[in-house]
């Protein structure tokens, strides 16, 4: 009786730890996850108004109508509900899904490739976007100010680029200290975005009805072609909802919808419907709803807060850019890029210079070349609607070939949700003019930068496989005829197991001399984010001097060599790490005349080759044990 006393007390408190555990990742996905679609208050229905042409009845009650449908169909349905259950092994993102469908073919696709480089490649203009609009809109808000707005109106634009400034500023000190405080920060946010709504509603309880579809179709009917434009300022509201997808191996699908059904979504429309019926009250507020809703008495109490949320939602946009890079370096995507720790125990915790560098200038450069947020909003909309279309199609193929549906059952789901996007993404091409052209110059760089590096590295491993002799010759010549043996252990680091490496050719060629043991490593990125320690390292036996090890590690993980092969040692490899040389063949590339890519683009991979980041530090072997050999290849 007391052992099943004492079981149900240890099941309860088991069961106690979980609950605790999912609403602690519950308010830390409120902190991240939703920091951007949170802060889409601040200038959405702004905007949305000014293109329905102010403040009628019928343009009140039909953005509202517009908002309510857009977060229930593209984030409600569509995301937390349909692609949140196309996961990478608990990983989302557009990266992890081009994966998974690449996995779900069984065989490289390059149309799948395609989409996927899109993806990636819009999302750092939306990474640009992000930072500048949202805290520019906070500090905006100082020119509304009661008493003193005049004489702070003129130093919005410099408050927010000191703020964003100050922000890129420290992110190589990490962010684990403030990420404690960006759940219940956020958490704030969202009541008082809800309790400044609520104000309004019992004032204006009609705004209510603006929950029906009918008044979203009368004011897209009534507006024929400024419709298109309605919508692309309508879907402001959900710019931010890929984030749910994005997060969801650092929090789980269920903290993460908890957090939106539970807060985020009904908080949200709790402050639209306050802006809508605060605009039925007094149409002039259409300027400006959201800092004319603020009571005065607590006005710079919430500028503050609307200060934090906006630092927040940036910090986000900013984090994710640096996971988004790791992925494409990891996948092969990119070269290889200086990635730092920033944290002993929390695996993303990482800080990506070359990349924080590229965003720090390109959104101060936004600041001063579109200086308000209104101009940013005509930029905004058109990459992260371009992204939801890739993803549609991407889980088109996930439905087809992996989860096995019918054909279709496959476009039964896919096409209603494509034609929803097609119509936003039409909505803002409009805006192309208008500064939506930077963000798909921004995603046109990238993808050329991906496509050069994509292209340079299959010329470069044909140019050298062509040149090489196979490790198979090799070894039987090496049998028949042995060098002068030396002590120790050579480790020689390549990305083409089957073939001779190039520093070892050199070590004979030159040094004339062969180690008592020979490895032969080869790192491999698996199509899955993280790879279980058991499958790590496999060990194959080549001949008494010789055996080849393949170290496998997650699109999402970064390559640790030492610990690597210390799990390598566990598994019978004998060597003794202070007899080990590492030998890594660096190659200096130049541009050939041959079929390959022209001139420029030659030249633009022997810069990508020329910057990427070494190799020691990358795969963290150490320095000391470390030995180069060059050769120079032609593409």
């Amino acid at each position: 009786m007391a052992s099943q006393q004492g079981t149900g007390e240890a099941a309860q408190d088991h069961g106690g730890s979980a609950r605790r555990r999912f609403w602690a990742l519950t308010l830390g996905s409120v902190g991240v996850v939703f920091g951007d679609i949170g802060t889409s208050p601040l200038y959405a229905m702004k905007e949305a108004l000014a293109h329905a042409h102010g403040s009628t009845n019928l343009a009140v009650f039909g953005v509202v109508s517009l908002i309510f449908w857009a977060l229930m169909l593209i984030v409600t349905v569509k995301y937390t509900g349909l692609v949140m259950r196309a996961d990478n092994k608990g990983e989302g993102g557009t990266l992890a899904l081009m994966a998974l469908a690449q996995n779900a073919l069984g065989r490289r696709s390059r149309l799948v490739l395609i989409l996927g480089v899109c993806g990636a490649a819009l999302f750092y203009g939306d990474a640009l976007i992000t930072p500048a609009i949202s805290v520019l809109s906070a500090t905006e808000g100082l020119a509304l100010a009661p008493g003193v707005g005049p004489l702070f109106a003129p130093y919005a634009l410099p408050a927010a680029g000191v703020i964003l400034t100050g922000l890129f500023l420290v992110q190589s000190r990490g962010t684990a200290a403030m990420g404690k405080f960006f759940g219940p920060i956020t958490l704030v946010w969202f009541l008082v975005l809800a309790g400044l709504g609520l104000i309004y509603i019992v004032q204006a309880p009609q705004i209510l009805l603006a929950l029906s579809p009918v008044y979203a179709v009368r004011l897209l009917a009534e507006n024929g072609m400024l419709g298109l434009a309605i919508l692309g300022s309508v879907f402001l509201v959900v710019t931010g909802a890929e984030a749910l997808y994005a997060d969801m191996g650092h929090f789980g699908k269920g903290p993460i919808r908890a957090g939106w059904l539970l807060v985020a979504f009904p908080c949200l429309m709790l402050n639209y419907l306050g802006q809508g019926a605060l605009v039925l009250i007094d149409p002039s507020a259409a300027e400006s709803p959201f800092f004319r809703m603020i009571p005065q008495p607590v006005y710079w109490p919430v500028m503050v807060l609307v200060t934090a949320a906006t630092v927040i939602a940036s910090q986000a946009v900013i984090t994710g850019a640096f996971s988004m890079t790791q992925q494409a370096t990891q996948l092969g995507l990119l070269p290889r890029i200086n990635i730092r720790r920033t944290s002993e125990t929390i695996a993303g915790q990482i800080y990506v210079p070359a990349v924080n560098g590229f965003l720090m200038v390109g959104v101060l450069w936004l600041l001063v070349m579109f200086r308000s947020s209104s101009n940013l909003a005509s930029a905004y909309g058109i990459a992260v609607t371009a992204t939801m279309v890739v993803t549609v199609l991407l889980l088109f193929v996930i439905a087809r070939y992996r989860w096995k549906w019918s054909l279709t059952a496959s476009l039964a789901l896919v096409i209603p949700f494509l034609a929803i996007d097609l119509v936003f993404l039409g909505s803002n091409v409009l805006r192309i003019v208008q500064g939506g052209w930077f963000p798909l110059v921004v995603g046109a760089a990238i993808v050329l930068v991906i496509w050069t590096w994509l292209k340079g590295v299959r010329i470069l491993a044909d140019k050298i496989q062509s040149d090489s002799i196979p490790l198979a010759d090799l070894l039987e010549t090496l049998q028949a005829r042995l060098p002068f043996r030396i002590p120790g252990t050579a480790i020689f680091l390549t990305s083409q197991a089957d073939v001779a490496p190039v520093a070892l050719m050199h070590n004979l060629k030159h040094n004339k001399v062969l180690h008592e043991r020979n490895i032969i490593l080869t790192v491999e990125t698996a199509d899955r984010p993280r790879v279980p320690e058991e499958e790590r390292v496999r060990i194959e036996p080549l001949t008494p001097d010789f055996c080849r090890v393949t170290v496998q590690c997650g699109f999402m993980e970064q390559p640790n060599l030492p610990k690597a092969l210390g799990a390598a040692r566990r598994q019978g490899l004998k060597f003794d790490i202070m007899a080990t040389s590492f030998f890594l063949g660096r190659r200096s590339v130049l541009p050939g005349r041959g079929p390959g890519m022209p001139l420029w683009q030659d030249k633009l991979f022997i810069y990508l080759m020329r910057n990427a980041a070494n190799p020691t530090d990358f795969y963290q072997i150490p320095p000391g044990r470390v030995v180069e050999m060059g050769a120079q290849v032609t593409v």
